[in-house]
């Protein structure tokens, strides 16, 4: 396995051997699959909510902007959480720490729905409680991850990844477009009730594992603690190109505050096209993840990030160019308004291709962290790591919300799409990242 010939016979489909060889991996797994259909019920829920109590008053334009904010008003508050809680997975139980997040996400969760259900929510009261959500899940997805290099061998991490992208390829599958169909039918309080049913299979998963305490204690948490990660991250630059290449794709690539208003404006169909395009870009990952078991096979991993970004920029580029096709028929008369038809699948198409290209580079930017980075400071990095991941989407959403208030729906990722491809050629460029081999991890 370790020279890739394992990957080799397995052929192009998917390698379970992580969940046979580990359990409490399979069950960790099983539940991010079960659990985040529920959290991808309550994303698309909360923007489709807020753009309903928004736009009456204040139009499309000023609703999607509001809809960015839910991403927007949580990023400082994820990066304080991504810092402390990868700082508390590095001095304590990893079990506990992701135990006790967990917790306080559910109850967010609860009090969204009670809120909905009494017909008493607002746009802060939906502002306040993503916040909170997304500060514990930050915590908690900090922690399992920091975990899960003590439940499998290094060599089926590579594999694990593309696991990982299962699960969330089902999750962000079903999730929006089931939130579409829900929205549609029944109202959002449904969605938010699932949300907390579904969560309980978190606390199963996690109440099954073995105690993970760090293996070298990190350090009390505090700023000596955290002065000791950033210094290890200078240290370490395919680790810290990693992060960048990411941050770089998910600030100019997320459109996915746009949605709303290209499903009620742009191309028609509302919640249902809303749906339709979240889960589009799930499904792009979801394949990407079966049909990945050569994944573990791949040495340059650094190359191999390069080459997935650089083509998740030119899926979104296109997409904002269809949009701009849609928006530019519309204005001569040559096309209904809304558009609809064939632009809402070729929107979806290239979403979908976008969403494979990102699962791919994950996986690799996943393993090249937890193979060189040490247990010791895994907790940080990881950290740092779900601060990217999460805060890079939400400076992303700041993007396209302002944007979007132009009226330029396709401008967003049009441009978006450019400066990904150019931005990430020249981050690369440092020799030592490209030559990255997986044989021979170094941070």
């Amino acid at each position: 396995m370790d020279d890739g010939t394992a990957a080799n016979r397995r052929g192009a489909l998917i390698d379970l051997s992580p969940l046979t060889a580990s359990p409490p991996f399979a069950r960790l797994w099983g539940s991010r699959a079960v659990a985040g259909i529920g959290s991808q019920l309550t994303l698309v829920a909360v923007g489709l909510d807020v753009f309903a109590l928004v736009r009456p008053t204040s139009g499309a334009a000023v609703a999607t902007f509001a809809v960015s904010l839910t991403g927007v008003l949580a990023l400082v508050p994820t990066v304080l959480a991504g810092l402390y809680g990868g700082m508390l997975a590095d001095a304590f139980d990893r079990r506990t720490v992701a135990l006790v997040s967990g917790a306080v996400s559910w109850m967010s969760t609860l009090v969204l729905a009670v809120l909905s259900w009494t017909g008493t929510e607002t746009v802060w009261s939906l502002y306040v409680l993503t916040v909170l959500t997304a500060t514990a899940t930050t915590v908690l997805q900090a922690s399992e991850s920091a975990a899960t290099p003590r439940l499998l061998h290094r060599a089926l991490l590579p594999a694990a990844g593309a696991l990982n992208g299962i699960a969330v390829g089902i999750s962000v599958t079903l999730g929006p477009g089931l939130a579409g169909v829900l929205v549609a039918a029944v109202g959002f309080q449904w969605c938010y009730t699932i949300d907390a049913v579904l969560f309980i299979a978190t606390f199963a998963a996690l109440l099954s594992l073995p105690r993970l305490p760090p293996e070298e204690a990190g350090g009390r948490p505090g700023l000596a603690s955290l002065v000791a990660g950033i210094e290890f991250l200078r240290r370490a630059p395919n680790i810290r190109t990693s992060f960048l290449v990411d941050i770089v794709a998910m600030t100019f690539g997320q459109p996915r505050v746009l949605y709303p208003a290209v499903g009620a404006v742009l191309l028609g169909g509302g919640a249902l096209t809303v749906g339709l395009l979240s889960a589009a870009f799930a499904v792009g990952a979801l394949l990407s993840s079966v049909f990945s078991g050569r994944l573990g096979a791949v040495r340059r991993q650094g190359v191999a990030i390069e080459r997935a970004i650089t083509v998740y920029g030119a899926c979104i580029g296109l997409f904002g160019a269809v949009l701009a096709a849609a928006s530019l028929g519309e204005a001569t008369g040559v096309l209904p308004s809304p558009a609809g038809g064939v632009f809402v699948v070729l929107a979806a198409v290239l979403l979908a291709g976008a969403g494979a290209a990102d699962n791919v580079s994950s996986i690799f930017r996943g393993t090249i962290l937890q193979t060189a980075a040490p247990d010791s400071m895994r907790g940080r990095l990881q950290g740092v790591f779900i601060v990217v991941v999460t805060g890079g989407p939400r400076v992303g959403d700041l993007y396209a919300g302002l944007l979007a208030a132009t009226g330029l729906l396709f401008l967003p990722p049009l441009a978006g799409g450019v400066l990904i491809i150019a931005l990430v050629a020249l981050l690369v460029r440092r020799r030592g990242f490209l030559a990255y081999d997986a044989r021979h991890p170094t941070p």
